[in-house]
């Protein structure tokens, strides 16, 4: 073999490594984007930082500190990515690793939306108690885990029925992904702000409570009053009606996903409270 066919075959293997290293590291971000990981490893990469800079500017303390941080943060980083390493592995198995990720059009995001307002305003008229938390790019896994897998396609008739009185899984919440209801029955965290208004009950504390540790859209209807409210970013939206339920749901579901769609990466901060 000639030395210029050595020469372009080595070429050739850096060229494929580089591409199967770029695309392994492609893969492994589109599996914790949009789940709490991303604030774990801003950490991480913050603590990587000041090791550097410690090493540069002779700040030996503050070196040695670093660096216990990053031997024992090993076995710290397999426990905290514990989740993710398993999604990776159960993608793996099932030959989802390679598949492509899907997205929502704003026209199937509408119909989405049309079917909550639907079910939301027929459930506040009679005074049905509801919560229905739609993902957006956290992921709430942890938490359809506590409820009852549906899978289902998402309709309002669904919804309702899901919601009637001393039906099984009337308590609890429903949670909506890619058009679909993933499970029902699902427990929230409760919010632990002491400043809520004490009109609300344990339906809107849930609500606000998963609205603070994901970036989710959260619809709970009163049972006793049957008004209407959305939480967001730690926020409650009270009292509204159709028209108003519509605007909130469209302008945090096709308007500004499709601005943070324009990104690989959200590193932008999320408001809590």
């Amino acid at each position: 073999m000639l030395p210029e066919d050595i020469q372009l075959l080595n070429i050739l293997r850096i060229a494929v490594d580089i591409l199967l290293v770029t695309f392994v590291i492609y893969k492994l971000i589109m599996i914790i984007r949009g789940t709490r990981a991303v604030q774990l490893l801003k950490g991480i990469i913050v603590i990587l930082a000041v090791w550097f800079l410690s090493g540069y500017l002779g700040l030996h303390t503050l070196r040695w500190i670093m660096s216990q941080a990053v031997i024992y943060g090993l076995l710290a980083i397999i426990i905290i990515f514990q989740p993710e390493l398993r999604r990776a592995l159960e993608q793996l198995g099932r030959g989802k690793f390679i598949s492509r990720s899907s997205s929502i059009d704003d026209e199937e995001m509408e119909k989405t939306i049309d079917e909550i307002v639907k079910a939301s305003i027929y459930m506040g008229k009679r005074r049905i108690g509801a919560l229905m938390s739609i993902e957006r790019e956290t992921g709430m896994n942890d938490y359809i885990e506590t409820g009852i897998s549906v899978k289902g396609k998402l309709t309002s008739e669904l919804l309702i029925n899901i919601f009637i009185p001393n039906t099984p899984l009337h308590d609890g919440a429903v949670i909506i992904k890619n058009q679909q209801i993933m499970a029902a029955g699902c427990y929230l965290p409760l919010s632990e702000d002491p400043f809520i208004s004490k009109e609300l009950g344990t339906r809107h504390r849930a609500a606000l409570g998963i609205s603070e540790v994901t970036d989710c859209i959260t619809v709970a209807v009163s049972e006793e009053t049957g008004s209407i409210s959305v939480t967001k970013n730690g926020e409650i939206h009270r009292d509204l009606d159709e028209e108003a339920l519509k605007e909130i749901l469209m302008q945090e579901l096709v308007t500004a996903m499709k601005a943070n769609s324009t990104s690989l990466w959200q590193w932008g901060g999320k408001k809590n409270g």
